[in-house]
């Protein structure tokens, strides 16, 4: 009876351990490791919601289209949740994943009542319905930038892998390991400017948040990278706030990955009250 009470006892104490244990990688933030602590700028580290001109507050701007030309970028703009990208200009094809309300992939052309896009680095279609989507225009940025966002856009709708295989190394040496379709936020970030504009980022948000040009709130423009800390990270200090970065494409929208696939949507007013530091690489 003594040597059972004791199997039991220490059961239970492994049961607790893996409980904790799980209870702590849950709780990890889903695109960062762990560094040692550096600051970032002090001016911009309190999740200020305030708002500036270029990263407004729920104000998308759409044009007609008039005005459309090489300068411009046009996406398609899912109206509905649950709008269903297919393998091809029809109800018939397989889908290859849903667009929520205020969700954009790229724009490619018309054809028979069909956007094409590329979703999942496939050629896609949409529907070009008017109740379900319309066309969105964004002002371009310089030829690097442009060749940035044309990459992440390719990789929208993979799914979100936590402590997926970096492309590189970080410092350009390939990684073998790397498996395509697989991205974390850091991931994702450090594929596309790499391949978009051949600039070697670090692995982490935390060590990115370190590299180029720090920008002033007011001053953010297409294609800067913007990092945000998270409800488990808010109270920390330093780079170990970051637990999160985007590729920002102006009116208030971004492209990156979390929880569930890549995707482009606004910056909802939660994220950016997480908001801590836009950095400029390009």
């Amino acid at each position: 009876m003594q040597s059972r009470g004791k199997s039991k006892m220490k059961l239970s104490k492994i049961f607790l351990i893996s409980l904790s244990f799980l209870i702590a990688l849950f709780s990890l933030t889903a695109c960062v490791y762990p560094l040692n602590s550096t600051d970032i700028n002090s001016d911009n580290n309190t999740g200020s919601s305030q708002d500036a001109e270029n990263f407004d507050a729920d104000r998308p701007t759409v044009n007609d289209g008039s005005e459309t030309n090489g300068d411009t970028d046009v996406l398609v703009l899912s109206l509905v949740n649950g709008l269903n990208i297919r393998l091809g200009a029809g109800t018939n094809y397989p889908s290859l994943g849903t667009l929520d309300k205020g969700d954009m992939v790229s724009y490619i052309a018309t054809q028979d009542g069909w956007y094409k896009t590329v979703y999942k680095q496939q050629t896609a279609y949409i529907s070009a319905n008017e109740n379900y989507t319309s066309l969105f225009y964004m002002k371009k940025s310089s030829d690097k930038t442009e060749s940035v966002i044309s990459v992440a856009k390719t990789l929208l709708g993979y799914p979100y892998v936590w402590g997926a295989q970096r492309y590189h190394w970080g410092n350009g040496v390939l990684n073998t390991d790397f498996v395509q379709g697989e991205f974390d936020c850091s991931a994702l970030t450090l594929y596309a400017y790499y391949i978009g504009a051949d600039v070697t980022l670090k692995l982490t948000t935390r060590e990115q948040v370190t590299q180029g040009e720090y920008v002033p709130k007011d001053e953010i423009k297409r294609g800067d990278l913007l990092f945000f800390t998270n409800a488990s990270r808010f109270n920390l200090s330093g780079v170990e706030r970051v637990g999160h970065v985007a590729i920002y494409l102006g009116d208030n929208y971004i492209l990156y990955t979390a929880s569930d696939h890549a995707v482009i949507e606004q910056i909802s007013p939660t994220r950016r009250s997480y908001f801590l530091e836009a950095r400029r690489l390009i």
